[in-house]
């Protein structure tokens, strides 16, 4: 039986353990982010967390039709202000942001469809209100019901090392379309992409897995 003082003193070194295979987690595997909006309604709800696949950003591999969190390209939101003044925590908070249960508030991200990879051509929109993405006119299943493909017209082609992102809630989402007067064109560059979007850890209620999908191949 192992004694009391024995375990007193593992203790630390458990702690250290746990925190040296979170980071390498966060840092190489899977990262848990929150929902703060409702641009990617219903597809991911308000407060929802979710899980972040990092595995594709690190191998390159960001496919059309993935959902994918990205860190803000080019002042697309309003800069975050922290008012805690208590230094304990502060040094708390820092400390959840260093092992992934907190975002870093240095590092703002958001979450959006890839709706077009390096080389697409991407229009908005044909008579029937639908986008189209290399000449082919296509549904998009995941938009928010009641809303339009867009209803701001554009004609983009996808130049490589980035991609063109919008929320499926197009009503709510100021996405790619928004920022085309930016330093890149309303493009996200792929070194800005933290990872894909595997599913739905909480709320309870909402736990799923968040599938890829391809409105090209179908």
């Amino acid at each position: 039986m192992r004694k009391k003082g024995s375990l007193l003193r593992e203790l630390p070194i458990l702690v250290v353990v746990a925190l040296v295979v979170s980071l390498f987690i966060k840092t190489f595997a899977v990262q848990f982010f929150y929902i703060p909006s409702g641009s990617m309604e219903n597809t991911l709800q308000i407060k929802d967390r979710v899980a972040v696949n990092k595995v594709p950003f690190i191998s390159k591999n960001i496919s059309r039709g993935d959902v994918v969190v990205f860190r803000d390209p080019d002042n697309w939101l309003p800069e975050i202000i922290d008012y805690d003044t208590n230094k304990y925590v502060a040094k708390a908070k820092s400390a959840l942001v260093a092992v992934g249960v907190l975002p870093n508030p240095t590092k703002q991200y958001l979450v959006k469809r890839v709706v077009g990879v390096a080389g697409d051509h991407i229009v908005c929109c044909t008579k029937g209100g639908n986008l189209t993405i290399n000449d082919v006119e296509v549904t998009e299943p995941y938009i928010y019901a009641g809303n339009k493909p867009s209803e701001m017209k554009f004609d983009v082609t996808v130049p490589e090392g980035k991609i063109w992102v919008m929320g499926d809630h197009r009503g709510a989402s100021a996405d790619s379309r928004y920022h085309q007067e930016d330093i890149n064109k309303g493009f996200v560059p792929l070194s800005r992409v933290t990872g894909r979007v595997v599913a739905v850890i909480w709320p309870f209620k909402n736990i799923t897995y968040v599938p890829k999908v391809d409105v090209l191949k179908k």
